[in-house]
């Protein structure tokens, strides 16, 4: 589960193995473990990557199906704008029977 997530915001970032790892100070055999799922991040590593991208630590653990997004610099208008479409997206995918992505 994990692995996947990490490999997905990693490639959402447009980075590279090598990319990640130097961010982290780790080494990219360290990264590809993860992502094959041969190993996990430990604890300060789960932190680090969810400041790294800008997600809950719940979502990488898949503790929970929501993820965060960073608002800082916007408006309250444009906070509002963000939240009604949300909620516009839930009701449509609710009403289609789609199921929205983890």
């Amino acid at each position: 589960m994990i692995a996947e997530k990490v490999k997905f915001l990693r490639e959402q970032k447009q980075m590279t193995q090598t990319d990640l790892a130097k961010r982290l100070n780790i080494t990219r055999s360290s990264v590809n473990a993860w992502e094959m799922g041969i190993s996990v991040p430990s604890t300060q590593y789960i932190v680090e990557l969810a400041n790294l991208f800008s997600v809950s630590t719940d979502y990488l653990l898949g503790v929970e199906k929501t993820s965060t997004i960073d608002i800082s610099g916007l408006t309250e208008k444009d906070i509002e704008i963000i939240y009604s479409l949300a909620e516009h997206l839930k009701t449509k995918n609710n009403n289609q029977g789609n199921v929205p992505i983890k």
